[in-house]
């Protein structure tokens, strides 16, 4: 099965965001463990300088590798509390009026996603990558559940969550890495979407060979290539 062309276009719009956002998190938590109560609501991670309560958090399915599939958290029955599976709810919203299956059926086959034989770890974090786009929350957490692989999803807050108001040296390094390491399916969407989320001021050619940016903490112009692939990046960082 190929995954809907909606579904796509919210991961090319979540992901550089994202991962600033997971960069941050990394940063703050270090070395870290987790604990998460489903009936009380409550979600810690212990570091090693303390623990972080967090202010809330959204369970959004598990994956899991018995059945190849994910589940949303608004379809299981294990009798957790409505509450901490609201948001998901509202993305299968979003999924109904928009006919994004992914977002909208309860259970997912892993074949759906657009993985060759992907790992349960792969499957929670698209599908959280889909979510934040939906939701506008951006910082998420995935780790065990159980002892056979499967993999719970979360969206987590807390102030310290909070990415820094935007610096030329952070989008720098998210662009960077990005480019680099995620799995991007449209180069131009998802590159103009963060820019745009940042608040830098993109723009394209007549005949978006190139993206511009010009902006009071980055100046400059992502090239592309004739597939549409980010093929140079001539930015500066100002004001730093």
């Amino acid at each position: 099965m190929r995954p809907t062309p909606a579904f796509v276009n919210l991961l090319d719009d979540a992901a550089f965001l994202s991962l600033e956002h997971q960069l941050h998190l990394a940063d703050v938590l270090g070395e870290h463990s987790w604990q998460v109560n489903l009936q009380t609501r409550a979600f810690t991670f212990d570091t090693e300088h303390g623990s972080i309560e967090c202010t809330d958090f959204h369970f959004l399915g598990t994956a899991a590798p018995g059945p190849d599939s994910w589940l949303w958290s608004w379809a299981n029955r294990s009798g957790f509390p409505e509450s901490v599976a609201a948001l998901a709810a509202t993305v299968r919203e979003f999924g109904v009026e928009h006919e994004i299956g992914e977002l909208s059926a309860p259970e997912l086959p892993f074949d759906s996603l657009p993985f060759d034989q992907p790992e349960p770890f792969q499957v929670a974090a698209v599908q959280t990558e889909a979510a934040k786009a939906v939701t506008g929350r951006w910082t998420g957490y995935q780790g065990p559940a159980g002892d056979d692989g499967t993999r719970a999803a979360f969206l987590v807050e807390h102030p310290d969550f909070r990415v820094p108001p935007v610096e030329g040296p952070r989008v720098m390094r998210t662009l960077t890495e990005g480019l680099s390491g995620l799995a991007l399916h449209d180069h131009r969407r998802a590159l103009n979407s963060y820019l745009s989320l940042r608040g830098l001021n993109p723009a394209f050619s007549p005949d978006e060979s190139r993206l511009m940016v010009d902006s009071p903490v980055l100046a400059g112009t992502i090239g592309f290539d004739e597939h549409g692939v980010a093929a140079s990046l001539e930015l500066s960082v100002r004001g730093s």
